[in-house]
């Protein structure tokens, strides 16, 4: 192969004054020869006329026009240093790529010195342009080819520097069109599977930092769903609706959602509670609605949905008993929803708690116009009694208080209604979960004061006493040490302080005095006094993880015995892969294991004698 030789080539100009000649002039009727007599006149040919003695007029010479001057730039244009050198260079290195048939190699740095947005707009134009010039110049079996070589080059050899580089900036920023550009261009050379790739990497590092931030759980919900929203826009407006892309983002949702074993479920739970109880000021029912219906898909991905049953169960039962539903019809909507999402099963407790609640309002109809209520209830008392089944709520804890002789009365004579109505049945107070309205009268002027059954039970003492210490109070009312402390602190340091401590202090000790505040003071008519909530301590929250752990255990048990009753024999592993297979709730082999061995203690199971891999079913 001979390649061209580099020549040197110059030019020279000369002048020579003899040979040059004026320039013609121009007049208003014509050109003139050169004259060297600037006054020099020409006469007008003469025209035929009748007239022989017409006088002849004189030709009058234009003024001289002004010379046009170029001054030549005697310094050399510059050039770069080493151009020839390095433009020669490129220029057999292009050849000798040619004979070779090799691609042209390329500087990554130099290629890459603007950002990824930039460049693929910079393939893009250089596309178009190639196909408007196969188009207009070239033979129409060009193209193909010649845009196959410039995808090639621009685009496929690219891809991963593309995607490391420019990617996570992208997705950050909401760029949409730059993320449907590369989606268009990246489909031309068949690279979607590694976009694929780079979205999923994506969605699981970003959605990590977000569920593995213990500080920032209160917020956690909201983030994954405003998360979830913007990946949504990105899947429709970029990548098309691409059923691939949006597996993509729900395969690595659930993988990051389930990350931290039972707290996100618990964290949906309570921002649902937030959400569904009354306060929630500026939120329309559609709103509310569309809320709904988003939390219901980051629920999909949860695996451990019994734990979220278990504390949605505990926030329901709280909204219901205590009236603080922003709207019936919209708890019923999510029943609904999530009775859609997990059958009848799931949701069988939580629409016997409405159950519940409705039946109570009609037996309370049914108890005003009962004889035993009009002839024998004391005068001035309004009760409402809600009658719950024990499988369908919550387990609260029984505690005893000494109520007022009005309030037994009530009690006793609606427990002789009940009983007579519904034989066989047997009714247990929960004191705890009751809610008064009392009528206060101070010195400027009667208040309405709405409060707890213990709270309710401290004021009332205080109708036949001036002033009362703790020790006095507990032994009137029997309410256990600690809910006691904490109806007085709500009644005399809270914002509310419908009586005095002495002496004053935030906490309640032993010893300390309290009288009745008739100085107090409000601009509202009806008042609520909050009781002082104890904050879900993590005993609590375990007991209940415990209490789903051990209705785990009676799944499980019930699912093998299930299997093994079918299949009469079975080996362990087929045994555990089935188990996965039906359960629904994450869970360990050893703890699989654990719960044959019980069933083989109780003697549901037995071990081959031959092989102690293998299970048999005992009839």
């Amino acid at each position: 192969m001979s390649l061209p030789t580099k020549r040197s080539t110059c030019s020279a100009a000369s002048t020579d004054s003899s040979l040059s000649s004026p320039p013609m002039k121009k007049s208003k009727n014509g050109l003139h020869a050169p004259s060297s007599q600037p006054n020099a006149s020409m006469d007008e040919d003469p025209a035929p006329s009748a007239a022989a003695n017409l006088s002849r007029k004189k030709a009058t010479l234009p003024h001289p026009t002004k010379k046009l001057v170029i001054k030549l730039n005697k310094a050399k244009p510059s050039l770069p240093t080493n151009f020839e050198d390095t433009t020669w260079e490129n220029l057999q290195s292009a050849i000798r790529a040619i004979f070779l048939k090799q691609p042209f190699p390329f500087d990554l740095e130099r290629l890459y010195q603007y950002d990824v947005p930039e460049y693929l707009k910079h393939v893009e134009g250089r596309l178009h342009e190639e196909n408007e010039r196969c188009l207009l110049y070239i033979d129409a079996s060009t193209r193909k080819p010649l845009i196959s070589a410039v995808e090639k080059q621009l685009l496929e050899r690219h891809i991963h520097a593309v995607l490391d580089k420019g990617f996570t900036p992208l997705m950050d920023g909401r760029r949409t069109e730059d993320l449907q550009r590369m989606y268009t261009l990246f489909s031309r050379v068949s690279a979607l599977e590694s976009l694929r790739q780079a979205l999923s990497s994506y969605i699981r590092k970003t959605g990590q930092k977000i569920v593995m931030d213990e500080e920032k759980d209160k917020d956690m919900v909201q983030s994954l769903l405003d998360f979830k929203a913007s990946l949504d826009i990105v899947w429709e407006e970029s990548f098309c609706k691409n059923e691939s892309f949006g597996n993509t983002i729900k395969d690595s949702f659930e993988h990051l959602i389930n990350l931290r074993q039972n707290r996100p479920a618990e964290l949906i739970a309570k921002f649902l509670d937030e959400k569904l109880r009354a306060g929630n000021k500026g939120t329309s029912e559609e709103e509310l609605e569309s809320t709904l219906e988003k939390v219901l898909v980051l629920f999909r991905f949860i695996q451990g949905k019994d734990v979220f049953e278990a504390f949605y169960k505990k926030d329901l039962a709280k909204r219901l008993l205590l009236g603080k539903s922003a709207s019936i019809d919209a708890e019923k909507s999510m029943i609904s929803k999530l009775k859609t999402e997990c059958g009848s099963q799931f949701t069988n407790k939580l629409e016997g708690m409405f159950k519940d609640i409705e039946l109570s309002k009609e037996i309370n109809e049914s108890f005003k116009q009962s004889s035993q209520a009009r002839t024998k209830l004391p005068s001035g008392i309004e009760m409402s009694v809600h009658v719950l089944t024990t499988g369908y709520w919550p387990t609260y804890p029984h505690m005893d208080v000494k109520l007022p002789h009005e309030l037994n009365v009530y009690q006793d004579i609606f427990k002789e209604f009940y009983l007579s109505k519904y034989s066989g049945r047997r009714l247990m107070w929960q004191n705890s979960l009751g809610h008064c309205v009392l009528k206060a009268g101070f010195s400027k002027g009667k208040k309405e004061l709405a409060v707890s059954l213990f709270q309710a039970v401290v004021l009332m003492l205080f109708n036949d006493a001036m002033k009362l210490s703790f020790e006095d109070i507990k032994d009137s009312t029997g309410i256990e040490d600690k809910e006691l402390r904490r109806t007085l602190q709500s009644l005399a340091c809270g914002k509310v302080r419908v009586l005095q401590k002495y002496p004053k202090g935030r906490d309640v000790q032993d010893g300390d005095e309290f009288d009745f505040n008739d100085t107090f003071t409000a601009p509202l008519y009806r008042i609520k006094v909050n009781a002082i909530q104890m904050k879900e301590t993590v005993e609590e929250n375990t007991s209940t993880t415990e209490r789903v752990f051990q209705d785990r255990q009676y799944q499980i048990d019930a699912a093998i015995v299930r299997i093994m009753k079918t299949r009469k024999v079975l080996s362990h592993t087929l045994l555990i892969t089935e188990l996965f297979q039906q359960l629904k709730f994450p869970i360990k082999p050893a703890d699989l294991k654990k719960r044959i061995e019980s069933l083989i203690d109780r003697e549901y199971l037995e071990r081959d004698k031959s092989n102690p891999q293998i299970y048999n079913y005992l009839a």
